[in-house]
């Protein structure tokens, strides 16, 4: 393919050079002229292991080459990666500016060219800013039509400092956000040689899905520290704790627990963060995210409770009382909590749950409803027919699998408030809302 790679800065160079080294016609161009020259001179523009060698490869054997004239580039090739920086600003927003000066001078470039050309943003951008920002520039600067004349595509990058050409060579996954599939086909044609899983979803998607990995990487990073300086005061080796916490992946790092919902409860969770939380203040040890995860939480029950305000009907119907299915672990349960709120503010409520029943209680969970909550044992309801007919909105508390088939019994006017995706929409005439989706 002929490639043309705005900005030559850490990602612009190191994608040039590997997609010169896979065999691509590769154009580099920036407005610094001495980073311009140095590609030409077969250097690298940073320190990165193996970056040297690769671009003079690619010099030497006139796959690569660099220009600060954006027309030329643009009209000697059918694909333009957009790697310039987003830095930060003062107020911790985005700067945008370089990626929309150069789909300015990407977009006056297409005024006069006649075959159809794909931009691929590749810049690290906040979700909407290919829709809000690279579009209109582009079509601004062009006068022609995305989707019609030119296609505009995502492809985040996921390279590391100090091992950005293996991590080019064997990304954990290619993601192509596209609006058509052949637009994304023309990006994939850029992999071909990279055994790599290619994933094509939405361009929001696409944008979203770079800055959830950072951010969860970074949450690691400030998880691991806090738990590491707890275990010193403790007198612990942290790194042999985290090496057997790392052990379990079926768990701690596995896909459980990272699917959006409703807020976590039960008899563990809760507690211990808050005992982990409370024994660090005691040793002077801050631990703000343990502490900002309970509060987290709590927010996740605010905005159910919103959720159902906001739709300004009184009868409420909660289907699932308990903190997860299968079990009638009351303790701590945010729907119980979610309940408590709604009965204070007057709302009129029927609730089922099939395994927090009467005749099924027992032990440690009946006493828990006598003493803690004996005023909503009292609106518990023997159906999900019973429920759902005596309520206006129909809430969804937990994933048991007998919720998945209520769509047949829902009426029109009704609303589904969904805490945990049993459903993906519902029937005509029933308004469907989902907490995170």
């Amino acid at each position: 393919m002929k490639v043309s790679v705005f900005g030559l800065g850490y990602i612009g160079c190191v994608s040039a050079a590997c997609l010169a080294h896979a065999g691509h016609q590769v154009i580099g161009v920036d407005v610094n002229e001495s980073k311009v020259g140095m590609i030409n001179d077969g250097l690298g523009t940073m320190i990165e292991e193996g970056i040297g060698p690769l671009v003079k490869e690619g010099v030497s054997a006139g796959r690569l080459r660099a220009t600060t004239n954006v027309k030329d580039a643009v009209l000697s090739t059918s694909l333009s990666l957009v790697c310039v920086g987003t830095p930060s600003r003062a107020n911790g927003s985005l700067d945008t500016a370089h990626i929309e000066r150069v789909c300015a001078a990407i977009g006056d470039a297409l005024r006069s060219k006649n075959a159809r050309h794909t931009v691929v943003i590749r810049s690290t951008v906040l979700p909407g800013t290919v829709r809000e920002l690279v579009v209109p520039a582009l079509e601004k600067a062009s006068g022609k039509q995305a989707g019609r004349d030119f296609d505009v595509c995502m492809n985040p990058e996921f390279l590391r400092a100090g091992s950005a050409i293996a991590d080019f060579h064997a990304p954990p996954f290619v993601v192509i956000g596209a609006d058509s599939l052949a637009a994304a086909n023309e990006v994939r044609g850029l992999y071909a040689g990279i055994e790599s899983e290619v994933r094509v979803t939405s361009v929001a998607v696409a944008e979203m899905v770079k800055y959830v990995c950072n951010c969860w990487r970074a949450v690691k990073v400030g998880f691991a520290n806090e738990i590491g300086n707890l275990s010193n005061e403790f007198g612990i080796d942290s790194h042999e704790v985290m090496s057997l916490f790392c052990e379990d992946t079926q768990l701690n790092l596995s896909a459980k627990y990272l699917m959006p919902g409703f807020a976590f409860g039960g008899s563990c969770l809760p507690k211990d963060l808050r005992a982990l939380a409370y024994r660090g203040r005691q040793l002077d040890v801050p631990t703000p995210m343990l502490s900002a995860a309970l509060d987290s939480n709590q927010k996740q029950i605010a905005r159910a409770f919103e959720l159902v305000t906001g739709t300004g009907k009184k009868r409420i119907g909660v289907l699932g009382m308990a903190f997860k299915a299968g079990t009638d672990d009351l303790r701590e349960s945010p729907v119980v909590t979610l309940i408590e709120q709604l009965l204070g503010k007057g709302f009129q409520l029927a609730i089922y749950d099939g395994d927090v029943s009467a005749s099924r209680l027992m032990g440690s969970n009946r006493e828990y409803i006598e003493r803690e909550i004996p005023h909503i044992w009292t609106l518990v309801r023997d159906s999900i027919e019973e429920v759902i007919a005596a309520s206006d909105v129909v809430v969804i508390g937990n994933g048991s699998p007998e919720f998945r088939e209520i769509a047949p019994l829902l009426t029109a006017g009704q609303t589904v408030i969904d805490l945990v995706r049993a459903l993906d929409g519902t029937k005509e005439g029933v308004a469907y809302q989902g907490i995170c989706w």
